[in-house]
């Protein structure tokens, strides 16, 4: 069968590179073309568009570049009925998928699932009314996101988290050997502190000079960065100027496995750093400071910006965004990590409690054999 995926950024590639492998087992003539990225490249089939030309975040990056994320919706568009797919996979990224899934379902008549729901818990619950006409199929990867669709009348397959399958894939596959990671990168004999400052341009920007000047109070730690995979390394080198961070590029997985801590902008990457136990700050820059914690409060419908504190259903890790993003705050509270024996158990208490909400590995496979199944049905 024929299966036409769009994952707009790093970690939609990352878990639709998982998808299409699990795909590949559940039915071996899968044939794939993608709006995707590299990992999804390596998996097989055509890829008709890479994700760094997609991937603008924020009112004025997305006002700024509106005629190239037109086009490429209407290149999209145009792809999509050319190749008559069997299905349209959406993985996240919603401002230009629910477009798409309103275009492949209403002009093609196209089955559309989506794999990785855009968080609608947290804001634009309007969403659901696209889900409700354009959507037959989402698979959610949160457990607490079945009963929040419920209550709005649609249903969802819960399938698990496809990080719990990622993080499980990587250590059964490498052994740990912090010997060969520090040499293989040139790396002190220091206690690591990883700074993962985002995989957008944007982003990186706006949290890795802070992350930096934190993380040069602390000449006890070594900071390492974990380099975005669409993020040329030259563009790195003009916040590295006089700091003695190093950059690790396609070594996350290896980067949290030797961390002693983790400076973590909001995402992905706060479940993975959990994942790994690693206790870390979640810091995240916001446009309009103090004013950015107000909207939040009152105008969206989740108390966190966390995955670790969302699933956990409480307060794990620290979220430092809007006014309380600050070089002060951020060390703060690196500190009581480093030094509040206590503070920075109760921390690894909690991840092995989401751990155990997040349940058993498969869920990629799981999400592509509810997929094929209804296909051939």
């Amino acid at each position: 069968m024929k299966y036409y995926l769009i994952a707009g950024e790093a970690s939609g590639d990352l878990h639709a590179s998982n998808l299409m492998r699990a795909l590949k087992i559940e039915d071996p003539e899968a044939d794939f073309r993608y709006l995707g990225g590299d990992l999804m490249h390596q998996v097989g089939g055509t890829l008709v568009k890479h994700y760094r030309e997609m991937a603008f975040m924020g009112f004025i990056p997305v006002l700024m570049h509106l005629s190239t994320i037109l086009r490429n919706m209407q290149y999209c568009k145009e792809d999509i009925r050319n190749y008559q797919p069997d299905v349209v996979i959406l993985v996240d990224y919603p401002g230009f998928n629910l477009k798409i899934a309103q275009y492949a379902k209403r002009e093609l008549h196209l089955p559309v699932h989506y794999y990785i729901s855009p968080k609608i818990w947290a804001w634009k619950q309007y969403r659901i009314k696209a889900f409700r006409k354009y959507v037959d199929h989402i698979y959610s990867i949160l457990p607490f996101e079945p009963a929040f669709f419920q209550n709005l009348d649609y249903e969802v397959d819960y399938v698990g988290n496809p990080s719990v399958d990622s993080v499980a894939e990587y250590r059964a596959a490498h052994p740990t050997n912090r010997t060969d990671f520090y040499r293989m990168n040139r790396l002190e004999e220091k206690p690591i502190l990883a700074l993962l400052a985002g995989s957008r341009r944007q982003e990186i920007k706006d949290n890795l000079p802070t992350m930096l000047r934190v993380a040069e109070k602390h000449p006890d730690l070594q900071a390492v960065i974990a380099g975005a995979p669409a993020i040329e390394p030259e563009y790195y080198q003009q916040f590295l100027k006089g700091s003695s961070a190093r950059i690790v590029f396609n070594q996350t997985y290896p980067l949290l496995s030797f961390s002693h801590a983790a400076l973590v902008t909001s995402g992905t990457a706060t479940l993975e750093t959990g994942l790994f136990r690693v206790p870390q700050v979640v810091c995240y820059s916001v446009i309009g400071g103090k004013l950015a914690n107000f909207v939040f409060r009152h105008f969206f419908h989740t108390p966190y910006i966390s995955l670790v504190n969302l699933i956990g259903g409480k307060e794990i890790v620290q979220e430092l965004f809007g006014g309380r993003f600050t070089e002060e705050q951020i060390d703060a509270e690196l500190n009581r990590i480093l030094h509040d024996k206590a503070y920075r158990e109760q921390m690894l208490e909690g991840y092995d409690a989401i751990i155990k909400e997040l349940g058993m590995a498969g869920a990629t496979q799981r999400a592509a054999r509810l997929i094929v199944n209804r296909i051939k049905q």
